[in-house]
């Protein structure tokens, strides 16, 4: 390990970044574009030609848009981690709703062609999972926590109606029937909510109605080995770092029909230290609410990393020496692996409903919903 680096945290974004031609940068290095070729064999499908020609109607469905941007976000971090040899390793990594299975590959608890199965599932199961014109999302911006809560409870009446994501402090996506949804939307414009959209999504995501894909889908995961990380994931659906393998099936269970936790699970790692955060793979939305929750206060670095241009900067911000990119001839089963750090891990669990009451941040137009691109 390089003396004197910085801590810093990967996050990996979710279902939303996808864009025709996001594989470019990453397909001129052999070590990325081994990547793309992988998933394509595994899901037995044209990957590289769908991300880079689309048409983004086929991009953009659930199914196709998990594995894409898995595959892309982790091809950006194999040259990462070469470009870091055995001199770092991050203290946490997290990912929001679909990149936590990216986060999973990454540390080296999920085979990557396993992950890309799992997502390419998860995405059937989800599409599948409600009729059409049945369930819908809505974003609140300007709106804090306590009031969301307020306006989902009167909203409800005994429809489904949940938080899917609590993105910043002032950024909410909530999730449930459109009767639901619509009458939230109402309440929330008649409080002086800042902001309210409907968003173009395609079942409720994150919401209780997605119940029988929960079921499904953890009969899914139960055929799969998940390994022990060689550093903590901080989890959606507990805000809280984990190492321990018999525990992922149920968090990647629960994520399905619960919430979202971005802002505790930033919180967390701004608490034990991260003094900075790289957002892996194409897009900057995570940037974007990592910078609001960490507020003007924050004395760290936020970046991305999407293409080899990205490196120098993030090696120099951590404080690392350069490593020479191998030879197109070295086989990448030989590079260097990901040096392994001991984190002292809380002793105490939290519960899973816990919502952290967070300073008012910055709002973010770019809304990260766990579903279809929205801004």
């Amino acid at each position: 390990m390089a003396e004197n680096m910085r801590r810093f945290a990967c996050v990996f974004p979710g279902q939303g970044s996808q864009e025709i031609g996001m594989a470019g940068p990453l397909m001129e290095d052999p070590l990325s574009a081994d990547v793309f070729r992988e998933a394509g064999e595994t899901l037995k499908i044209d990957l590289v030609k769908l991300i880079q020609e689309g048409p983004i109607e086929d991009l953009t469905q659930t199914e196709n848009a998990q594995p894409a941007i898995l595959t892309t976000s982790f091809a950006a971090w194999k040259l990462l981690i070469r470009a870091f040899g055995m001199n770092a390793s991050p203290t946490y990594v997290a990912g929001h709703s679909l990149g936590e299975f990216t986060a999973l590959a990454a540390a080296g608890s999920l085979e990557f062609k396993d992950a890309v199965r799992l997502v390419r599932r998860r995405g059937l199961l989800m599409k599948e999972a409600v009729s059409v014109g049945e369930g819908t999302m809505a974003a609140l911006i300007g709106a804090n926590h306590e009031l969301v809560a307020k306006i989902v409870e009167m909203a409800a009446l005994n429809e489904v109606l949940d938080v899917a994501n609590y993105n910043t402090a002032k950024q909410t996506v909530i999730s449930g029937a459109v009767g639901a949804i619509e009458r939230a939307m109402k309440l929330a414009k008649d409080h002086g909510v800042k902001k309210v959209a409907r968003l173009k999504v395609s079942a409720p995501f994150h919401s209780r109605m997605m119940g029988p894909v929960r079921e499904k889908f953890e009969k899914e995961l139960q055929e799969y080995k998940f390994m022990t990380p060689f550093c903590p994931v901080v989890h959606n659906v507990t805000a809280w770092p984990n190492t321990e393998p018999r525990k992922i099936i149920n968090f990647l269970a629960k994520q399905i029909d619960s919430s979202v936790r971005w802002v505790e699970s930033i919180q967390f790692m701004l608490e034990h230290e991260v003094e900075v955060f790289i957002e892996v793979g194409h897009g900057a939305v995570l940037q974007g609410l990592v910078k609001s929750i960490a507020g003007k206060d924050f004395n760290g670095e936020i970046l991305g990393f999407a293409k080899s241009e990205d490196l120098d900067r993030i090696i120099e911000i951590l404080g690392l020496p350069k490593v020479e990119k191998p030879k197109e001839t070295e086989d990448p089963k030989d590079l260097p692996g990901l040096a392994v750090k001991a984190v002292d891990l809380p002793s105490e669990f939290p519960e899973v409903n816990n919502i952290s009451d967070l300073d008012p941040g910055d709002e973010e137009d770019e809304i990260e919903t766990g579903g279809e691109k929205q801004e």
